[in-house]
């Protein structure tokens, strides 16, 4: 791994590299530089983790590049995913917690390019500047509503409709056309043996709902009609 300061200048449009993300988007652009200004960016290697479970929440993580798996594991060994991070999304549960600690592992899926922003930063921001904290309160009922979806796609009891709801909702976070996991990543993903999701998704390319493209790529053909699909009883 290698690491150093951020040295984020403004790009043409008079942006920081932060400024897409959605937990700083709404920020005055004199708060997003301070928070630059204290920033490290650092290159991770594919397999690497980034972060441990029990290890302290220092930083909010944010994926410029590359993509990220966030996993636990049981007591016998078993690993569930419970989400994929991609291009612009952030890491920063539980930084305020009084016992900020991680309850899951990190794990790169790609090489990772990496921006963190340290902890006491951002509570400094939010104690100089209250109006902020509006801001945070609504980006964590944000994150409140997108576990609630998780909820409901690991509720649906039919195996195939779950397999269907959870990618779409992947499709709909996706930067481009592809779902990109691996067989075993969706079923770690919705609680299910991988054959038992490879034999739906089997069914699911048959009736013309999905396209597995190989390479642990899959395309959703026709959002409307899954959804039709999955909402059916």
């Amino acid at each position: 791994m290698s690491a150093h300061k951020c040295q984020c200048p403004y790009t043409d449009q008079r942006r920081f590299c932060i400024s897409h993300i959605r937990l700083f988007e709404r920020l005055p652009m004199a708060i997003q530089g301070q928070l630059v200004a204290r920033s490290v960016h650092s290159a991770h290697a594919r397999g690497s983790a980034l972060v441990r479970e029990g290890d302290p929440i220092d930083s909010v993580l944010i994926i410029q590049r590359g993509k990220v798996k966030i996993a636990s594991t049981d007591a016998s060994g078993e690993e569930h995913i419970l989400d994929v991070l991609h291009d612009g999304q952030a890491i920063w549960h539980g930084i305020f917690l009084k016992d900020h600690i991680y309850h899951y592992d990190v794990i790169c899926l790609e090489p990772v390019s990496l921006c963190e922003i340290p902890r006491d930063a951002l509570t400094d921001v939010l104690e100089r500047h209250p109006e902020t904290v509006v801001h945070l309160i609504e980006m964590l009922s944000t994150e409140l509503d997108e576990a609630e979806k998780k909820v409901i796609i690991l509720s649906i009891r039919d195996p195939r409709r779950r397999i269907g709801q959870f990618l779409l909702y992947r499709d709909a976070r996706c930067l481009d056309r592809d779902v990109e996991l691996k067989l075993e990543d969706i079923a770690s993903s919705v609680n299910l043996r991988v054959e038992t999701v490879s034999r739906h998704l089997t069914q699911l390319e048959r009736d013309g709902y999905i396209r597995r493209m190989g390479r642990g790529k899959l395309r959703v053909l026709d959002r409307q009609a899954l959804s039709a699909y999955v909402e059916t009883e």
